[in-house]
């Protein structure tokens, strides 16, 4: 068996201790984007201040490259934390890289400070990539990485759903990326968001076979927008939710997001701006 501890030993699960999701985060990582409420960049100091805010999480993710952020979020973070950086446009896959590189040397940084490379996000589920043009993606990053000198671990994150509807996905990666967030499936409550997610990282697991380890690179909880079926947003359930979550996989998972980002379009349910999880 390979999952990982919180993914399989289920009676560790009364080991972890419960926490409020307004502090104390036991999650593996969190999600940050560097946009302001308008849609702008925000500055150096902006960024920093955000950073300052999330010390309790080992790994910031990152889903590209613009705005200076790799930068920022390098000069931001604290020496034992760690950056889950994405390359965001399969177009500019070469350019991502070399702006990897420079941020690095502008900052004194190194390649260690980067725990994955992902490329792309949820192509496969959105429709604008095949399995298959995934992989040339995933090729071409591994290529530039190697000659600029990164030797960690590359990945294509997609949603679960795609990976077990199309488990070519599962050849890709290094280890599988995926997203998986309880509010849309209809029938989940937020008290039930743990056991939700939990499930989707073993379907995930048996999905590809048992070969890979299972990390959820999305999760969280809106707490503001439309009720879908089980799923109510609202503040006391985001923190359900989240509570839920890190009993029961929290070494697994990267919450979503640190801040509500309303720069984002509503979505069909008016949730997407709402998932921040520091209010």
């Amino acid at each position: 068996m390979k999952f990982t501890t919180a993914s399989i030993a289920l009676s560790a699960m009364a080991m972890i201790q419960k926490v409020s999701a307004s502090s104390d985060f036991t999650a593996l990582g969190v999600s940050y984007s560097p946009y302001t409420n308008a849609g702008d960049c925000k500055t150096a100091s902006e960024v920093a201040s955000d950073l300052a805010q999330l010390t309790d999480f080992s790994i910031i993710r990152l889903y590209g490259v613009d705005c200076s952020q790799v930068e920022n979020v390098l000069a931001a973070k604290t020496s034992s934390q760690t950056i889950f950086q994405g390359i965001y446009y399969m177009d500019q896959i070469a350019a991502g890289v070399e702006t990897i590189s420079a941020a690095i040397t502008s900052t004194g940084s190194s390649w260690d400070d980067f725990s994955t490379i992902s490329v792309g996000n949820e192509l496969v589920n959105s429709g604008s990539a095949t399995v298959e043009q995934v992989s040339g993606y995933v090729t071409t990053a591994r290529s530039a990485l190697e000659s600029a000198g990164y030797t960690g671990s590359v990945v294509a994150v997609d949603t679960f759903i795609a990976v077990i509807d199309n488990p070519g996905l599962c050849d890709i990666s290094d280890y599988m990326a995926v997203n998986a967030h309880a509010y849309f499936d209809y029938n989940t409550a937020a008290a039930d968001a743990g056991p939700w997610v939990l499930e989707q990282i073993q379907r995930v697991w048996y999905a590809c076979g048992g070969d890979k380890s299972v990390t959820i690179t999305e999760t969280g909880w809106p707490s503001a927008g439309d009720t879908y079926g089980a799923a109510i947003p609202s503040l006391a359930n985001q923190e359900a939710a989240l509570s839920s979550i890190q009993d029961t996989c929290g070494s697994d998972v990267f919450l979503f997001s640190a801040f509500n980002n309303g720069w984002a379009s509503p979505g069909a349910y008016d949730v997407e701006q709402y998932f921040g999880i520091i209010h």
